[in-house]
């Protein structure tokens, strides 16, 4: 590991004052991810500055009916929240399958949003990677890519964002807020992530030295009755191979109103409009549920050895659906 200088900020201007003075620095929040990306050498921060104890560590309601979670807030307690459980049940069920207790008890919402692809390729410094090391290639397309990208990708890079949380915010339409020394800013987490394209490397929409201050859920009604399924080879603290987190309205057996968004199938949580304009208004049917994921999933590309992935997201739409409209029902 290289050797690095270490610094404890005090307040927000403080944390982006600390890291604009050092391009090679880095924000530290729970370390979960960027500790171990340090350990292996695909991280190599001159200065970690550390935002644990600024005071973003807080869930408070908005004026208007939505949630503000601030940026240092662990997992562990965004998912035991009450207002969190109630009124957005698939973010609370997509924290708890993303890691283990010790795991949640460390990580930060502001660093889930922003761990990097567990693909191989990328955490190997013996080998390419476009994402890792700009132009030098992606030999995951033609190498082992059983769990990468069957949508949005392109031929510089076929990695997933690994992220569960972000899946189940990116179906609610969560707003990121950060901080940079020009002052505040937002983005929708919509255009947070960056589309692969030709350059990979570049993975957010965030302007340089910013560090994420919160994220706000807006009132979503449909969220009350959400649910996030996670597929993944082993059942215990394993990434994806795909997720769903889908909500759903249903009055008099047709839906008023959906949500649905995809893990584990592209560089960044994918919102799935497509198949929201199919689900609304149609009948809360097994077959137009599967209508609507054969629309959303006419655009995937997969690899040689992927493929089963269309086939897989396709059952499991199709079936938390189903599950949602029979609860509906009841």
């Amino acid at each position: 590991m290289r050797e690095f200088d270490y610094r404890r900020a005090d307040d927000v201007p403080g944390a982006v004052a600390l890291l604009g003075a050092d391009p090679e620095a880095r924000y530290l929040g729970g370390g979960t991810n960027l500790v171990d990306l340090m350990k292996t050498g695909v991280e190599r921060p001159a200065r970690l500055v550390d935002v644990r104890a600024l005071p973003l560590n807080r869930i408070e309601p908005t004026d208007d009916g939505g949630l503000r979670i601030g940026a240092t807030v662990t997992n562990s307690d965004l998912a035991a929240h009450s207002g969190i459980r109630h009124r957005y049940p698939a973010l609370t069920q997509a924290v708890l399958a993303g890691a283990s207790g010790q795991l949640r008890n460390m990580a930060t919402v502001g660093g889930n949003l922003l761990q990097r692809t567990r693909c191989g390729y990328f955490t190997d410094l013996t080998q390419p990677c476009n994402k890792r090391a700009p132009g030098s290639g992606c030999p995951a397309v033609r190498g082992e890519h059983h769990n990468h990208a069957v949508l949005g990708a392109s031929d510089h890079c076929v990695a997933v964002h690994p992220s569960d949380m972000g899946v189940a915010l990116t179906a609610f339409d969560a707003v990121v807020s950060y901080e940079t020394a020009d002052g505040p800013g937002e983005l929708p987490l919509a255009g947070f992530y960056l589309p692969v394209g030709d350059t990979p490397h570049r993975e957010t929409a965030l302007p340089p030295g910013a560090l994420i201050t919160g994220v706000t859920l807006p009132p979503v009604p449909v969220a009350a009755r959400s649910r996030y399924r996670k597929v993944r080879e082993r059942a215990s603290y394993a990434f994806a191979i795909g997720s769903v987190a889908a909500a759903l309205d249903v009055s008099g057996g047709v839906v008023r109103d959906a949500r649905l968004a995809f893990g584990a199938v592209a560089s960044r949580p994918w919102r799935a409009h497509a198949a929201e304009r199919v689900l609304t208004g149609a009948p809360a049917t097994a077959e137009y549920f599967a209508a609507a994921a054969d629309a959303e999933l006419a655009a995937a590309r997969p690899l040689p050895d992927n493929g089963y992935k269309v086939t897989l997201m396709r059952n499991l739409v199709v079936a938390v659906l189903s599950e949602l409209a029979e609860e509906a029902a009841r």
